[in-house]
This record gives C-alpha cells, sequence and structure tokens, in this order.
C-alpha cells in the first residue's frame, strides 16, 4: 500500500471513529436550509455547496461510498461556517459541530509542506495563543502606519504585487494604537452610575490590540450603564480559529485557559463585544464534552457570556439620553452573534432609540457578508462575490452608516465601501463606537 493510500484508509477511519453518526441521521434533506446558505446560492444552487450536500458528503465518506479526496476537502473548506442553517433546521441538526469536527479529522492526518507548517505554526501556536505577541505585531503595524513606509509603499506600487483583497484591506485598517497605549489596560473599573451589575470583560486578541479603542468604548458604555467591571489579565484568545481551522486540541488549551482565568471572579457576566469569539465561547461545552472534569466548568463558563448589546439593553441604556447629528443609519448582523448568540434585536434597539438616527432595515442584512474569520483570505473569490452582492443591497438604501458588532464583518464592509468607490459617502463602525459618541 502506497503511503498516498494510508493516508485516505486513516482519513476514512478517522470520520468513522468520530463523527457522531446519530448527528448526521438528523438531516432529514428538508431543503429549509437552501435559502439561508451563501454558497448554495452563489453557486448557482450547487446542492454539495449547501449544509445538507455537505453532511450527505460526510456521512457518504463515513458509509465508505465517498472518498476523503481534494474535491471532497474543497467543499468543506468553502463552507463559511456562518451557521445560518442552524436556525432554521426544524431537526436541531448541530451543523458547526459536525463541520468542525471534519475539518479536524482533515487536518490531523494532512502532509503539509514545510512552509505551509511554518505559517500555521506562527499563528496558531505563536501569535494568537500569546497576547504579548499580538502586541508586537501590532506594534510593527503601528510604525508602518505612523513612520511614512505606508505612503511610500502606495506611492511605490508595490501593493499590486498582492491579491486584491489583501490591496484593499491594507486601505480599510484602522489607525493602529501606539504601543504605549497597549502596555496599560485597565483590570477594574467602578460603575460610573448606580452599580447594577459586576460583570468581567473578555477582551480578545484582535479587539484588544487592533481595535483597542472599540474596547475602550465597551468598557466606558458599561461604565456609564452601571457596571463594575473586572478584565483578568491571564485570558487568552477564545480559540475560535483554531477551532473553525482544524487545530482542536490548541482550542481545547485556550478554552481551559479562559475557563481558569474567569470562574473565579464572581461576576454575574461575561461581556464581549465580538460575535465570533462569543459563539465559540458559549460552545465551550461542546467543545470539553470528552473531558468529564472540566464539562461542568466549561457549561458554567458558557452560560454568562452575554454580547454587550444585551446587556446594555437589559439595563435600560437605550432609555438614556442618545444623540448625534442627522444620518441613516443600517446594520449588518455578525453571523455567528446572530445564528449561535441568537442575538439580533438588541442591536437594532439600541440604534433605533439615537435621536437624528433613521435605522433602515437592510435586505438580508442576515445573510453573511463573506468575512467569516480568515475565509476572505483563503477564499477570495467566494469571499468578494458574496460581498459585492451584500453591497447591491447597501446601494439601495444608501446609508451614511453601516454598523456592524464584530471585527471581521466591520473590515468587511469596509472593504465592500472601498471597492465601491463610496468612502466619501458612507461610513462602517462598530456598534458601540457609535453608542459612545451617541451618549458623550
Amino acid at each position: 500500500m502506497t503511503t498516498k493510500e494510508q493516508r485516505k484508509q486513516n482519513v476514512q477511519q478517522s470520520f468513522e471513529d468520530r463523527m457522531e453518526y446519530d448527528e448526521l441521521l438528523n438531516c432529514m434533506r428538508c431543503g429549509f436550509c437552501l435559502p439561508s446558505c451563501p454558497t448554495y446560492l452563489e453557486t448557482n444552487r450547487n446542492e454539495a455547496a449547501s449544509p445538507r450536500g455537505r453532511i450527505a458528503l460526510i456521512k457518504g465518506v463515513v458509509d465508505g461510498v465517498i472518498e476523503p479526496d481534494q474535491d471532497f476537502e474543497d467543499q468543506l473548506n468553502m463552507c463559511l461556517g456562518c451557521r445560518a442553517c442552524e436556525p432554521v433546521c426544524p431537526s436541531g441538526v448541530n451543523y458547526g459541530h459536525i463541520l468542525e469536527e471534519a475539518r479536524d479529522i482533515l487536518e490531523s492526518n494532512k502532509k503539509r509542506t514545510a512552509p505551509e507548517k511554518a505559517v500555521r505554526w506562527f499563528a496558531f501556536d505563536k501569535l494568537f495563543p500569546h497576547h504579548q505577541n499580538m502586541v508586537r505585531v501590532n506594534s510593527l503595524l503601528w510604525f508602518y502606519q505612523s513612520s511614512g513606509i505606508q505612503s511610500v509603499v502606495r506611492k511605490s506600487g508595490v501593493l499590486k504585487l498582492f491579491p486584491d483583497n489583501m490591496q484593499t484591506m491594507e486601505k480599510v485598517l484602522p489607525p493602529i494604537p501606539k504601543p504605549s497605549d497597549l502596555k496599560s489596560r485597565p483590570r477594574h473599573l467602578h460603575a460610573e452610575a448606580e452599580q447594577k451589575a459586576r460583570v468581567a470583560f473578555f477582551s480578545g486578541c484582535l479587539m484588544d490590540t487592533m481595535f483597542m479603542k472599540t474596547n475602550d468604548a465597551t468598557l466606558s458604555l458599561l461604565q456609564k450603564a452601571g457596571c463594575e467591571i473586572v478584565v483578568p489579565e491571564d485570558q487568552a484568545c477564545c480559540g475560535a480559529l483554531h477551532g473553525h481551522s482544524g487545530e482542536k486540541d490548541s482550542a481545547k488549551a485556550l478554552a481551559k485557559r479562559n475557563i481558569e482565568a474567569f470562574e473565579s471572579l464572581q461576576a454575574d457576566y461575561i461581556i464581549l463585544n465580538a460575535g465570533g469569539c462569543g459563539a465559540f465561547l458559549v460552545d465551550y461545552g461542546h467543545l470539553l464534552k470528552d473531558e468529564p472534569e472540566w464539562t461542568e466548568r466549561a457549561k458554567a463558563f458558557s452560560e454568562k457570556i452575554k454580547d454587550i448589546s444585551e446587556v446594555l439593553v437589559e439595563m435600560d441604556f437605550h432609555k438614556k439620553d442618545l444623540k448625534l447629528p442627522k444620518r441613516i443609519a443600517t446594520y449588518q448582523d455578525s453571523c455567528h452573534l446572530r445564528n449561535v448568540m441568537r442575538t439580533h434585536t438588541a442591536p437594532r434597539k439600541l440604534l433605533s432609540s439615537i435621536e437624528g438616527v433613521e435605522f433602515v432595515e437592510l435586505k438580508e442584512a442576515d445573510h453573511c457578508c463573506g468575512s467569516a474569520g480568515i475565509y476572505n483570505l483563503v477564499q477570495e473569490e467566494m469571499s468578494m462575490q458574496i460581498l459585492d452582492h451584500k453591497m447591491e443591497k447597501v446601494r439601495d438604501i444608501s446609508p451614511q452608516v453601516i454598523v456592524t458588532a464584530n471585527p471581521g464583518c466591520l473590515l468587511q464592509m469596509k472593504m465592500g465601501i472601498e471597492r465601491e468607490g463610496l468612502g466619501d459617502q458612507m461610513e462602517a463602525v462598530h456598534l458601540v463606537d457609535l453608542l459612545l459618541e451617541a451618549v458623550q
């Protein structure tokens, strides 16, 4: 038997051993998921590019009637993992869990080149799990922006050597915080109004470096709403990028670090401002389901996870005196915030409460924008196709502001504005940044 044949056999055996067969059988092939699936719609209704189609492919591999070849892997990789299929599924199929397990099996049996191994080692082992390394990369970006190098690079045409979406991404990066600003992050803040709750804040990795100002705005809003805030220093990356990319063991290690960091704080809630992180944090119970010593601790942790918009509404923040100059605003849902955390009313209620803001619903706001973590880097063509169709819906209502609740969505919508040449007409902002501007 050749090495290639042995690898296929190992993959086949892993699918048989690890996939939950009853979960695969839960899919009744009713088709309710199809209108909600971006890749199904963007591929002219290709069945294999739908949730039920991918489940059928996985079941075929488990049953031994389909080979886990490159075509099979490509179909799984094309999935955004937006999980829009889950809320509409009458059988309650946990599609996200199925997809992540399948990807982990494929990754654990993959033979990668030395450069590929080096990139994954740097990203998953050395960068995201270690806040200080994130700070160092952030410092390099700050130097690039503040030293004049960015201007020289743009004028020289060097960026043309990179893919189109990376060129656009470079244009829409936010102003990077100074390294000195990242060295003294707050760990304990008192409520500025009558205290209503003691909360812990999950600061994240990108959010507490590249989007530090949004984190600061989040803390300020919580204080104004009546929250005492604790920010544990030893928290880690949520592990979402690891879990979505076939690095399950690393995701588990990060989950355990976070559970240990937060469980002794006696907080009423664990608050975050990034839907992608939140969806993974609430799934820690499933991630650690095979480790009995962690199962209950993970469940207790996940039960406290809340998006800031939900907490602000609970504390009647939308009843405060919120004002902004007149503008039309719309809201693009974070897929994971809506489909996994089931939060979609609260952001809209907050936006609608701002005097001067005319809130207009975006058609298909619940459809993915094409960001999906690093999907817009590794699946550029499909990501940009989805984004272009999203921007068609944006043009129909011509808002001055597109509001989002996740950093990936924010950058993706900024890219859409840049690609459409609408930078002088509209902007994309995070919800909490807009709310802080409105309350001051």
